[in-house]
């Protein structure tokens, strides 16, 4: 089984030919093609390790929709002060189709 390690959005996600993954919100309409470099890559033959990134080598996805994450609640408090904040928060994201590796 062939997977690889990428990077997008100042994140590292582990991806597999196949898999849908959300990843931080990129600019492009849905059905364009997207590429990302590739930290690690594993499969049959070994572990291909880059330096940063593995020279050559590309994962190239397909993104399929964007979305908002669920609700996280921010509170804050101060005890004795009369002091409450209460704010909600919806992260972005795209949801990226991964179509090969290499």
């Amino acid at each position: 089984m062939a997977y690889a390690i990428i990077r997008t959005g100042g994140k590292q996600f582990r991806v597999e030919p196949g898999a849908t993954l959300h990843v931080p919100v990129i600019a492009k309409e849905p059905g364009t093609q997207v590429e990302f470099e590739a930290l690690l890559v594993a499969s049959d033959d070994g572990v291909r390790a880059g330096a940063p990134v593995v020279e050559g080598l590309r994962v190239v996805g397909t993104i399929v929709g964007h979305g908002r994450g669920e609700k996280i609640i921010v509170f804050k408090k101060k005890r004795r002060k009369q002091y409450k904040r209460k704010k909600g928060h919806r992260q972005g994201y795209t949801a990226v189709k991964i179509d090969s590796i290499g």
